[in-house]
């Protein structure tokens, strides 16, 4: 039963996902999420529904429009994946508990603003504050413990950050900022202090990674957010045991 679980959270994960592409991709761009209906970037011819099935199209299409040709972005299928595993992984941590419905959400806050912040390098706060909303009044009801953890990890985020950027004169992005705030109502203040470490380091990495590939200077701005996503699944469902490997190696 738990296996037929888990492929039902994934298949529903990856159907999301497919909508979550769409408003990562709409959103910043300031267009409606429902109209025009989804359509080749390139020819402008809209999709049918062979053309609309979460990953398989892309395979089975292998990465080109039906209509022009053109090649499909590799992001669409790979965030659908991704979502899906971050739903059936949610559902396998977790099972039918109530905090399902936080990791839920949060997983789907985190596959948009990585779909944004790749395609733009922008979080948008439409993005955000409804999910800050929604999140702040999920935790009233699915509290941490103790209770007021949240609140302060949400502030303890905002500010780390906010100094951050003050500091380095622009070098956070405000989305980044906003986006710890949100992160510290779910996860709060350690797990919030553990993904800010561990974004960090990702991030690290991955610019590196990025320089090197394209030969740029070191004040080529890479997206962050994606890196800050990854951390906080991490410090999300495993971040209490990596702070006790942590302090078992200090004493």
């Amino acid at each position: 039963m738990t296996i037929f679980y888990l492929v039902l959270f994934f298949l529903y994960g990856i159907v999301l996902g497919s909508f979550f592409n769409v408003v990562g991709l709409r959103v910043p761009k300031k267009e409606s999420i429902v109209s025009p209906p989804s359509h080749c970037p390139t020819c402008n011819r809209k999709l049918g529904a062979l053309d609309l099935v979460p990953i398989f199209s892309y395979v089975f299409l292998k990465g080109k429009c039906r209509g022009c040709g053109s090649k499909i972005s590799p992001l669409y299928p790979f965030m659908e994946f991704v979502t899906g595993g971050l739903f059936a992984l949610s559902y396998y941590q977790l099972g039918f508990s109530a905090e399902l419905v936080v990791s839920l959400l949060f997983m789907s806050l985190l596959v948009i603003i990585t779909v944004s912040d790749i395609a733009y390098m922008l979080i948008p706060d439409k993005v955000l504050l409804p999910f800050a909303v929604l999140l702040f009044v999920v935790r009233l009801f699915i509290p941490l413990e103790p209770w007021w953890d949240s609140i302060v990890g949400a502030v303890v985020g905002f500010l780390v950050l906010f100094l951050i950027a003050v500091v380095s004169k622009g070098g956070m992005g405000g989305g980044d900022i906003k986006l710890f705030f949100v992160i510290g109502l779910v996860l709060g203040t350690m797990q919030t202090l553990v993904t800010l470490f561990l974004a960090a380091l990702i991030g690290s990495i991955v610019g590196v990674i990025v320089l090197k590939r394209t030969g740029q200077g070191r004040k080529t701005p890479v997206a962050f957010g994606p890196s800050i996503a990854v951390a906080a699944v991490i410090a999300y469902f495993w971040g209490a045991d990596l702070v006790g490997w942590y302090g078992n190696l200090l004493f």
